[in-house]
């Protein structure tokens, strides 16, 4: 590996902590979330849509900061590889952060389009969001069903980059991985 292998201290926080917080949302992502509001629950009184709405909010915020950071942050490292697994990275980087834009930005679509309450840790809350509720997008998808098909999405992808990235530790051993570890020394 050469003297530039491993990612800066910030940019390995900030991609853990997206791993962990999105994997978290996924797993209290409240099933059938529409059919509920519509049976009159109030989400507020579920504690799984308080954490998954905060935690999607939060991923949103890790997401600009990581957006703005990317922009400062010191050079990556260059790890030597073929050229189709250069693309395919850089292919499965931009799906990974459109998702991590869209999911949040979907969620709030579905929320505000059908004028249901964002709750959030805190006891924050936003009740109603004329500005969604009343615009053309609002009524161009399904905006939940778009949400949820989008979270499963970032799960497979996300899962298929964990799983590439074993693999160039495990079986190619050129670094890929070491160097997003932030317990680890470059060899």
């Amino acid at each position: 590996m050469n003297q530039n292998a491993r990612y800066d201290t910030v940019s390995q926080i900030l991609h853990w902590a997206t791993a962990v917080v999105v994997t978290i949302a996924f797993i209290l992502g409240p099933e059938r979330f529409g059919r509920l509001m519509h049976q009159g629950v109030d989400p507020a009184t579920r504690s799984d849509i308080v954490w998954h709405e905060s935690l999607g909010m939060l991923v949103l915020a890790l997401t600009l900061f990581r957006l703005v950071w990317l922009a400062l942050r010191p050079a990556p490292p260059q790890i030597q590889m073929a050229g189709w697994m250069r693309l395919a990275a850089r292919l499965a980087h931009v799906a990974l952060w459109a998702l991590l834009v869209a999911l949040p930005v979907t969620a709030v679509l579905a929320l505000g389009g059908e004028d249901h309450p964002l709750t959030l840790l805190g006891g924050l809350r936003v009740d109603h969001m004329p500005a969604i509720a009343e615009s053309t997008i609002a009524g161009l998808a399904d905006w939940g069903e778009v949400h949820q098909l989008l979270g499963d999405a970032i799960m497979w992808l996300a899962g298929l980059h964990a799983v590439a990235a074993l693999a160039h530790h495990l079986v190619l051993k050129d670094g890929v991985l070491i160097a997003m570890l932030p317990w680890t020394k470059p060899r």
